[in-house]
C-alpha cells in the first residue's frame, strides 16, 4: 500500500521544491512502549498543497531501553528512521526540482547532517546543545548573536497554546557541529557546517509558553529574507500534525483498534493513513483558486472513474442560491472537496469545512462508490 502511495506521490513531484516532512505518532500505548508509525508527507513548498505519501514504517518500543541508547550505533536505534525517511525522500521525489526534509527536535542527530542524501536539503530543529568544532556550545552561540531583524508571525492554535499574532527576533549564523563522542558509527566526518536560524518571541503574552525554534538547515543563509524563508519552511510542519489529527480520536481513531495480531492492525492503520492524507489533500483543497493556481485535479485524490459519481453527488446537493452552488472547476481538486464537505454536514453557509467534517463525506463517498461497483458487478 505505501509503495503504491509513493508511486503515485512521485508523479505529482515532478518540477515542484517538495517538502518531505517527517514525523512520529504513537499508534498503540503500553507501558514505557507501544507501536508507533513514522510516516514522509510530501507537501508542496509554494502552496502548501498536500502531494501525498513519500514512506512509512512502524515501530515496535520495549522499555527499558534508554540506559544503554547512547552506547548503540544509529543504525541499530530508532533513530535510523529519520535517515530512512530522507533516503526515501530522495528517491520517490528524484524528480522534483528540489527537496527539502523537515523534521521536528527528535530528528535532531548528526548522522542526518552528515548522511544526508546528494541533492537533499534539510530544516532540523535542534534539541541538543550540541558542541562546536571551535570549542563552544550551540545554544550559548545562538543567544551570543546579534538580533538580525524582527517580524510578526501568525501563530495557530495547538495544545497548551492559544492562535495568537506575536513579535519574533530573528537571528543567524553558520557553526561547524562537532561530531559526538558516543554511538556514532565509525567514518562520520569530524565536523558539519550548517547554518543557525533562531527564533525567538520578543514578549510572550502571560501564562502562554513562549515560542522559541533554533533551526538547523542546510540551505544557505546569507541574509534576514533567506533566514525567514528557512523559518517558513520549518512552518510546513503543521501539515503532518494536522494528518495525525485525522488519523486519531475525531478521525478514524486508530488508537481505539481492537486488534490483537501486529500484522492486520499495521495494515488497518496504514489503510487509515493513507485514506487520513487524502483527506488532507482535500481541506487544502477546499478554498480553490484563493489557494492555488493552478488548481490541483480531483485524479490527486480520486481514480478518474470516480468523475461520473461525483457529479451526480454535486447535481444533488447544489441548491437554488448561488452560495449552494458548487463554485470550482468540475474535476478539479478543490470541486470533489466541496462535494465531501456538502456529503459531511456543511451547509455551505457558515465558516470552513475542517478534516473531520470532509473525511465524514469522504467516507459517506466511498461507501456509496462501494455499494454502486457492487451493484454493477451484479448487473442489478
Amino acid at each position: 500500500m505505501v509503495g503504491e502511495a509513493a508511486r503515485r506521490t512521485a508523479a505529482r513531484c515532478a518540477g515542484r521544491h517538495v517538502l518531505a516532512i517527517q514525523d512520529t505518532t504513537v499508534v498503540q500505548s503500553r507501558g514505557g512502549g507501544g507501536l508507533y508509525l513514522h510516516p514522509v508527507l510530501a507537501v508542496d513548498a509554494e502552496d502548501g498543497a498536500i502531494l501525498g505519501l513519500v514512506h512509512a514504517e512502524f515501530l515496535a518500543r520495549a522499555g527499558g531501553r534508554k540506559g544503554s541508547r547512547r552506547d548503540r550505533p544509529v543504525a541499530e536505534k530508532e533513530s535510523r528512521r529519520w535517515l530512512t525517511g530522507a533516503e526515501q525522500a530522495a528517491q520517490v521525489c528524484a524528480g522534483a526540482a528540489a527537496v527539502t526534509v523537515i523534521a521536528d527536535r527528535e530528528s535532531d542527530i548528526f548522522a542526518a547532517f552528515a548522511d544526508r542524501p546528494a541533492g537533499v536539503a534539510l530544516v532540523v530543529r535542534a534539541a541538543q546543545d550540541r558542541s562546536l568544532g571551535d570549542g563552544g556550545r550551540l545554544f550559548a552561540r545562538a543567544d551570543g548573536l546579534p538580533v538580525a531583524a524582527r517580524a510578526t508571525l501568525d501563530l495557530p492554535a495547538k495544545s497548551g497554546r492559544r492562535a495568537r499574532e506575536t513579535a519574533v527576533a530573528l537571528r543567524f549564523a553558520t557553526v561547524e557541529l562537532a561530531r559526538p563522542r558516543n554511538g556514532v558509527r565509525q567514518g562520520l566526518p569530524a565536523r558539519v557546517s550548517v547554518n543557525l536560524v533562531d527564533v525567538r518571541e520578543i514578549d510572550p503574552p502571560a501564562g502562554e509558553p513562549d515560542v522559541h525554534w533554533r533551526l538547523l538547515t542546510t540551505h544557505a543563509v546569507a541574509n534576514p529574507v533567506e533566514a525567514f524563508a528557512v523559518v517558513e519552511l520549518y512552518r510546513r510542519r503543521w501539515a503532518i500534525e494536522q494528518l495525525f489529527r485525522t488519523m486519531k480520536t475525531q478521525g478514524f481513531d486508530i488508537e481505539g483498534l481492537r486488534i490483537g495480531e501486529a500484522a492486520p492492525r499495521c495494515r488497518l492503520v496504514t489503510a487509515s493513513l493513507i485514506a487520513a492524507v487524502t483527506v488532507q489533500q482535500l481541506v487544502h483543497a477546499r478554498d480553490g483558486a484563493a489557494g492555488q493556481a493552478p488548481l490541483r485535479p480531483m485524479t490527486d485524490a480520486f481514480e478518474p472513474e470516480d468523475r461520473p459519481l461525483l457529479d451526480a453527488f454535486c447535481a444533488e446537493l447544489e441548491g437554488k442560491t448561488q452560495r449552494q452552488k458548487n463554485p470550482h472547476p468540475r474535476h478539479s481538486l478543490a470541486y470533489a472537496a466541496w462535494v465531501c464537505a456538502r456529503l459531511g454536514g456543511w451547509t455551505g453557509y457558515y465558516g470552513k469545512p475542517g478534516p473531520i467534517v470532509i473525511l465524514r463525506g469522504y467516507l459517506h463517498f466511498q461507501a456509496a462508490k462501494h455499494g454502486t461497483t457492487t451493484l454493477a458487478a451484479y448487473n442489478v
